[in-house]
């Protein structure tokens, strides 16, 4: 199942709405699924009811409207199996606010000021809500749910150390280059100042660059910064990777102009020690619990809650990969 971010500022939720029981909607002819070729917004399924949650029901034009402010557009050209894991995203959605609501969880009117600012709602609290402003709230509801779900997860000592023991390979950094550069625009302006600069120590090659220079680094000296080798185009690191520290190179033509290196300092390959890798290593174990809370959080709410997923009145086919 394709991995979601319940997190992301992106995806945004409709508002829930009444829609048609589903005795109704059974009175209209339902057009039959489509695999591919299909349209969200088809208003023939318009008020079709595909999803209830708690005795809430939503219909095809939420869905719509959802992959609209999803996706920035109104997901034409979407595949059967793309729509079916946004619609996974619109049906853990809609059980995350009836959770909120069974809890009596619920968005602050510091919470909601805070959005109408952000979102340049002309809107007060308190008035009716203007077109989208629905669908930012609830977004801004799901967000502060999951993240009370995880506000007591934390990552020890001990679990970073375990991690670096037992991945010391991802932290050994290779050989590195601090490299300063004088940039010119013609070659016969290079070669005066490379004749100039031939047996300068760094202080003459600072000022060079500071005087000289067209490069965007020469207002400091020329210093472009520290590089491991894969990250300078091809041709410029085997002059780069040649030299001695403390060494100039011959003028280096490339398509930016005309180039004059300075090899400045050179890092050997190094582990880097725990206490560095300390915060890395933290974000990434707490990013996972997280996820693996959330997940599990949201498998409890499809064990514990009434919901169904009205297939046949979905534009397109829905396997539910669970």
């Amino acid at each position: 199942m394709n991995k979601w971010s319940p997190f992301s500022a992106a995806v945004l939720a409709t508002a829930a709405v009444l829609c048609l029981g589903a005795g109704a909607c059974g009175k209209k002819a339902v057009p039959p699924p489509l695999a591919e070729g299909f349209r969200l917004d088809d208003p023939e399924r318009a008020a079709l009811p595909i999803l209830t949650v708690e005795d809430v029901s939503f219909v095809n034009a939420d869905f719509a409207r959802f992959a609209q402010l999803t996706l920035g557009e109104p997901g034409e050209g979407l595949t059967a199996e793309a729509a079916g894991r946004l619609f996974e995203d619109f049906i853990r959605r809609k059980l995350i606010i009836a959770a909120a609501a069974a809890r009596d969880f619920v968005l602050s009117e510091e919470d909601k000021a805070a959005i109408a600012e952000g979102t340049g709602s002309g809107a007060s609290v308190g008035q009716a809500a203007q077109p989208g402003r629905e669908d930012f709230l609830e977004g801004a509801l799901v967000e502060k749910y999951l993240t009370d779900q995880v506000r007591n997860i934390g990552v020890s000592d001990e679990e970073i150390v375990a991690y670096y023991e037992e991945h010391r390979s991802d932290f050994l950094q290779p050989e590195r280059l601090q490299v300063s550069q004088i940039l010119f625009s013609t070659e016969g302006k290079a070669g005066q100042v490379l004749n100039r600069l031939r047996n300068a120590g760094e202080r003459l090659f600072r000022e060079a660059a500071q005087t000289d220079s067209e490069g965007p680094e020469a207002d400091k000296g020329g210093l472009m910064g520290v590089f491991s080798l894969g990250q300078l185009p091809p041709d410029l690191e085997k002059v780069i990777f040649a030299l001695d520290e403390g060494k100039i190179s011959r003028v280096v033509q490339s398509a930016y102009g005309f180039h004059i290196f300075r090899l400045d300092k050179k890092f050997e390959q190094r582990l880097m020690p725990v206490e560095e890798a300390a915060g890395p290593i933290r974000a990434k174990l707490l990013e996972r619990k997280n996820q693996a809370a959330i997940d599990a959080h949201l498998a409890s709410l499809k064990e514990k809650m009434k919901w169904e997923v009205i297939r046949r009145n979905l534009p397109f086919i829905y396997e539910n990969p669970e």
